[in-house]
């Protein structure tokens, strides 16, 4: 165990993408992706190099298009919505003051549409990340911790 105040001594990495961990030399590195793989080498990888490998990684871009598959559709969705209203009720207000029940008017029911779109888009992206983007997330997260540890910071 090195003394107090001496630092330690890091593991020269380099990363390869395409390459598979059965032949890794870095003991570290046993279970990184088959995209990513970290080999003792004689030139040492920072690591920011490590994160640009693995964001270069398939798997990375799997979840990156995953998130922009779903956001993009839904934020222009839910922007001509807000829009929509907020045109409306500037140049139609009196469509916007017409009665539906009561003291409830149209203005009040698209308000309160409002509302409930906000809380279904969040409902939809949480089942959406849940289903579709957590698994693949935690995976690389791990992946890059295991291929960056050792790496002098």
């Amino acid at each position: 165990m090195p003394e107090a105040g001496t630092p330690r001594t890091a593991v020269p990495t380099t990363v390869t993408p395409g390459a598979t961990t059965s032949d890794t030399a870095a003991p570290w590195a046993a279970s990184a992706s088959p995209g990513l793989r970290a080999e003792t080498a004689g030139a040492t990888a920072s690591a920011g190099d490590v994160y640009l490998e693995v964001q270069r990684s398939a798997a990375f871009q799997e979840v990156r298009g995953s998130y922009r598959r779903f956001v993009v559709p839904a934020v222009i969705a839910f922007f001509t919505w807000y829009l929509a209203y907020v045109v409306a009720a500037t140049t139609v207000p009196e469509f916007m003051a017409r009665p539906v029940a009561g003291a409830v008017n149209v203005a009040m029911l698209a308000g309160l549409g409002q509302f409930l779109t906000t809380f279904l888009l969040t409902w939809a992206y949480s089942r959406h990340a849940r289903l579709r983007r957590d698994r693949a997330a935690l995976e690389l997260r791990w992946n890059t911790q295991e291929l960056t540890r050792g790496i002098d910071r």
